[in-house]
C-alpha cells in the first residue's frame, strides 16, 4: 500500500501566499513523477504543477510565474509554493505520485486532497 497526505491548504486573502505538502509512504522501490492537481465542481481534474524525479518541471499556463513545485527525494515530499494567488485558484487540490512498486509495475495514487480558499 502507499499513501499520499497532503497538508497546508485553507483560507488565504488574494495576493496572498500559501504552502502545500504531500508527503509519500508505504511499500515502493521509488518515486518517478510527482505532481498536483486541481478539480473544481463540475469541472474535470487538471495538471497544475509536476516534477520528475530528476527535477523537470511542468506548469499549467494559468499558474506560471506564480506556482513552484518543489520535492524533497530523502522525505519523498513534494511541495506546492502558491503565490499571487487569485479567487479562480480556489478548489480541492490533489497530490499524485507514480511509483515503482516492483517488478515492472508502477502505480498511479493520489492523495485525499486540501482545500484552497481564495478569499477577503
Amino acid at each position: 500500500q502507499v499513501q499520499l497526505v497532503e497538508s497546508g491548504g485553507g483560507l488565504v486573502q488574494p495576493g496572498g501566499s500559501l504552502r502545500l505538502s504531500c508527503a509519500a509512504s508505504g511499500s515502493f522501490l521509488s518515486i518517478n513523477n510527482m505532481g498536483w492537481y486541481r478539480q473544481a465542481p463540475g469541472n474535470e481534474r487538471e495538471l497544475v504543477a509536476s516534477s520528475t524525479a530528476g527535477g523537470s518541471t511542468n506548469y499549467a499556463d494559468s499558474v506560471k510565474g506564480r506556482f513552484t513545485i518543489s520535492r524533497d527525494n530523502v522525505k519523498n515530499e513534494v511541495y506546492l509554493q502558491m503565490n499571487n494567488v487569485k479567487p479562480e485558484d480556489t478548489t480541492v487540490y490533489y497530490c499524485n505520485s507514480r511509483v515503482y512498486v516492483g517488478p515492472y509495475t508502477y502505480r498511479q495514487v493520489w492523495g485525499q486532497g486540501t482545500l484552497v480558499t481564495v478569499s477577503s
